[in-house]
């Protein structure tokens, strides 16, 4: 089995990210010339320029970052508070079926989506 280790987001403008990730993630664990990263969990988010990456990002639900956390409402609230674009407010995506699982969605200064998302039960 493959273990998913880093997600990583090329940008034209890794500094306005990287501000941007550091208020919602806090201080980078890792720093050099070219990327910034977080560790989140037993993952890695790194952020930092790519050549072939112009502006914002024209399709932003193609691949989503979930952070994991027991109180999404409360995130959510946290984060819309330092600015970040809200694309869907909390919401159960299981509904009546599911009750213990919620959802929201943001975009970064890119135009990436991101997502908080209820703990997963274990397989």
């Amino acid at each position: 089995m493959l273990d998913l280790n880093t997600v990583m987001i090329g940008s034209d403008d890794p500094r306005t990210l990287s501000d941007f990730y550091t208020k919602v993630l806090g201080k980078p664990t890792w720093e050099d010339s070219a990327y910034v990263g977080w560790q989140a969990g037993t993952a890695w988010l790194m952020i930092g320029a790519h050549s072939e990456v112009k502006g914002r990002n024209e399709m932003p639900g193609r691949i989503m970052v979930n952070f994991e956390t027991p109180d999404v409402k409360g995130e959510f609230e946290r984060i819309k508070g330092l600015g970040a674009a809200v694309q869907q407010k909390p919401y159960q995506p299981g509904g009546a079926d599911a009750p213990e699982m919620w959802i929201a969605t943001f975009e970064d200064p890119d135009g990436n989506y991101f997502q908080l998302a209820s703990p997963m039960p274990a397989q």
